[in-house]
């Protein structure tokens, strides 16, 4: 409901008859509009983030494909969901600000986690995870727009430009070697090779 209507114009009555209960229901477990508006996003992004740390006992290269595959998933299935937490909600909310830039930190926590094996990882080498998923970010609110191409295709992209990322994150900081490339069996060729 939040995805097709204005915060300000979404009443809790609406909230109340689309979930099929009482509005005090909804009041006793969520005091406010905006205590239920954060507790959806908070839930979406719990979703999201659940998403990318699992499988960790797969190979690492599978760990990346499943994890970005997973992210562009929910992305698909989750459209406004997504939209929320990527573009910080109705206006400018800090509160979901704060949400989206925690779910930021810890998706770049697990890649760097899978990358090189700890969360900590110096400033520089954030900094460029942070600038790959802000791409990740672009390129799955202008594909969510078209579908097109492929949703394959699209995490094939992404998985390249995380492995140039942490190419290049190595040549700035040699503390953060790059993980050793994927066998080529498991890594396909161009879209269309």
């Amino acid at each position: 409901m939040f995805a097709d209507t204005s915060y300000d114009a979404l009443s809790m009555d609406d909230i109340a008859k689309q979930a099929g209960v009482a509005k005090g229901l909804i009041y006793y477990y969520f005091k406010s509009k905006r205590g239920y508006y954060l507790a959806i996003v908070e839930d979406s992004v719990a979703d999201l983030v659940s998403r990318a740390g699992s499988d960790t006992d797969l190979p690492r290269a599978e760990r990346v494909h499943r994890t970005i595959d997973g992210y562009l998933r929910y992305a698909e299935h989750h459209q406004a969901a997504y939209r929320t937490i990527v573009t910080g909600g109705v206006g400018f909310d800090t509160q979901v600000q704060a949400i989206r830039d925690a779910v930021r930190e810890e998706l770049i926590a697990t890649i760097a986690e899978g990358a090189y094996g700890t969360r900590e990882i110096p400033v520089l080498a954030r900094l460029a995870l942070l600038g790959w998923l802000g791409s990740v970010e672009s390129v799955t609110l202008d594909w969510l727009g078209e579908l097109e191409p492929p949703r394959d295709t699209v995490r094939e992209l992404l998985v390249r430009m995380l492995r140039r990322t942490l190419d290049t994150i190595e040549e700035f900081e040699p503390s953060c070697p790059s993980p050793e490339p994927p066998e080529p069996s498991w890594l396909p060729g161009p879209p269309g090779a």
